[in-house]
């Protein structure tokens, strides 16, 4: 068993990239195992969630998560797994403008007492970056071994290879990308708008009052389309009647009650009444401003340039049935680490699950991760496109979009 740190840290004034500033900035973190410094480096891996994430990567979970914010890659980090414990002193934060602890919408606003609400200022991947520099600062941990980090979280990881180039030997960005597309980014946006079109909303001053749960409620489901493939959707659920019992989450027509109530709503009705209850809604316009607006070439010549100051080693992994992050973002991303001269391996993970591969499919995602914290890219399970394309000129290692609304 493995030691295991969980609170909360004030890293006094932060200025956001916005230009706003707020008195204290405070981030939730846990951390396990002991931390060890090695030579130049260390044995710290700072683990990066996604969206909807929370610093709760591992153990039993903090007071109001659930969910995928509680222990939410329990089978890959932890004594013996993928990122062993035993070895690595590993640290997860909550993202500033979260709901898990750190300063975000739904904290105190200590000038006023009451939340802060939408006049807590805008949120970048950089601030988030920033304030886990700060945070590690505090922990005493300088050069990381390793960050690691999915979907949004690997955004975050491949901003540590900008920002702070030199304080990080490995890099390891998880169904991500260095940009949305432009599917996702009108579906982000079609989510917030079903928050804020929520009358409950009242223009982020909810609080104290109806929490906005619909408008949050079809939010997620837009989500979970965007994380489950075509396949995984047909073979989940194909056109299936819910049972008996299943019970509309909401409002219907009149002619619903002639035409069947299919697994599939009940299956994101499900997951909406579930999220409604541990997140906060104004987090949510803010986390996904901030995903959306991310750019890894931005203020650069292209996302080469932007990694060319970065000497350590990077091991990207994307999955076959990811229609969000796709194999062909990861694909131009590894083209661009070899431009800029960073070495790089493109493992690419066969899959139907859609973008939550990384979350449910540990036996595919631990071996390569294990090895490469190990050992580099000479790891035994790594594997690489640009080598497995050496031997066969014409294989395709970037799938079409599958995207759920192709033909």
């Amino acid at each position: 068993m493995t030691s295991v740190e969980s609170g909360t840290r004030s890293l006094g004034e932060f200025t956001f990239e916005c230009g706003e500033s707020i008195g204290d900035l405070e981030v939730a973190y846990e951390a396990y195992g002991d931390f060890e410094p090695q030579g130049e480096g260390s044995n710290a891996v700072l683990v990066c969630h996604a969206l909807t994430g929370s610093q709760n990567v591992a153990s039993e979970g903090v007071p109001g998560t659930s969910g995928q914010a509680r222990a939410w890659w329990n089978d890959i980090v932890g004594p013996g797994k993928a990122i062993d414990t035993t070895k690595y002193y590993v640290v997860c934060a909550n993202v500033p403008g979260s709901c898990y602890g750190s300063s975000g919408p739904p904290a105190e606003n200590p000038k006023t007492g009451e939340p802060w609400g939408t006049d807590f200022p805008p949120v970048t991947v950089g601030d988030w970056t920033r304030a886990q520099r700060r945070l590690l600062d505090e922990l005493g941990v300088g050069r990381l071994h390793a960050v690691v980090g999915g979907s949004a979280g690997g955004m975050n990881v491949l901003d540590w290879a900008v920002q702070y180039p030199d304080d990080v030997a490995r890099i390891v960005p998880v169904a991500a990308a260095a940009r949305l597309d432009a599917q996702c980014l009108a579906l982000d946006a079609i989510a917030r708008r079903a928050i804020t079109s929520d009358d409950d909303w009242q223009g982020g001053d909810y609080y104290g009052a109806t929490k906005p749960t619909d408008g949050l409620a079809l939010a997620r489901q837009v989500g979970h389309v965007m994380y489950l493939s075509k396949t995984s959707m047909g073979e989940r659920f194909g056109r299936r009647a819910a049972g008996r019992d299943a019970v509309r989450s909401f409002p219907a027509d009149r002619a619903a009650g002639y035409f069947p109530y299919r697994e599939v709503e009940s299956y994101l009705d499900y997951q909406a009444e579930k999220f409604v209850d541990r997140f906060d809604p104004n987090s949510y316009l803010y986390l996904t401003r901030a995903m959306d607006d991310y750019d890894l070439s931005e203020g650069y010549e292209g996302d080469a340039d932007a990694l060319a100051a970065y000497e350590g080693e990077a091991l990207l992994m994307s999955f076959t049935g990811d229609w969000h992050f796709t194999v062909a973002q990861s694909e131009s991303l590894a083209e661009a680490c070899r431009e800029a001269s960073v070495p790089v391996a493109h493992h690419v993970v066969g899959s139907d699950h859609g973008h939550d591969a990384f979350l449910v499919e540990p036996e595919k995602v631990g071996p390569p991760l294990r090895d490469f914290l190990a050992d580099g890219l000479a790891g035994r399970a790594v594997h690489d496109t640009a080598e497995e394309a050496d031997g066969d000129e014409e294989t395709e290692f970037a799938p079409v979009h599958n995207s759920l609304f192709g033909g």
